[in-house]
Formats: structure tokens, C-alpha cells, sequence
């Protein structure tokens, strides 16, 4: 009996962003669970569909940096954090939590 050898490779969502909207609505539900490891991981996903080359140019910090702070390992700085948001040309805004939220 031949067994066939199926490849694999992990799940990478930096492959799936394909625009503006999908990277969006990505990012929202992610800050809607409220984990900045986790914000950070789905920044760093979309650095890599974009390009982790570009986006050190844009916000001033070393690649090697970005891929540390944006791993999903930690929580970046809040500084680092902002610097990449407004790279990717992306703004945070807040709303009000609707009651027994």
C-alpha cells in the first residue's frame, strides 16, 4: 500500500490580504478582541503582505525590530504600535461601548 505525501505548509493570513477593505476588517476584529500580542501579530501579517521593507522606511524603525515587535510574542510599545498604524496609513478611533458590553 503507497502512501502519497501530502505538503503542507502553515497558515500564513498575510497571504489572504488581498486589499484596503480585507486588511480593514481584519484589523477591526482583531482590536475587537483586545489582545495588543494579538494586534500585534495581525499587524505584523499585514507588514509582511505589504512589504516589512517599506514599512521600516515609513515609520524609521529597523526591519529586524518590526519583525520582533510585530511577532505576536509580546506586546509592542505603544509607541511602536501608533508608528505602524499611521505607516500603513490605518487611524484608531474610539466609540463608546454600548451598556452591559
Amino acid at each position: 500500500m503507497s502512501k502519497s505525501k501530502i505538503k503542507t505548509r502553515p497558515f500564513d493570513m498575510a497571504n489572504y490580504l488581498r486589499d484596503e477593505e480585507e486588511v480593514a476588517e481584519y484589523l477591526r476584529q482583531v482590536l475587537e478582541d483586545g489582545d495588543p500580542a494579538e494586534l500585534a501579530a495581525a499587524l505584523g501579517d499585514v507588514a509582511r503582505a505589504r512589504g516589512m521593507t517599506q514599512l521600516a522606511r515609513d515609520t524609521g524603525l529597523s526591519r529586524e525590530s518590526l519583525y520582533k515587535s510585530l511577532s505576536g510574542e509580546r506586546a509592542p510599545s505603544s509607541d511602536t504600535l501608533f508608528k505602524v498604524i499611521r505607516a500603513m496609513g490605518f487611524k484608531l478611533s474610539l466609540h463608546p461601548q454600548p451598556h452591559g458590553s
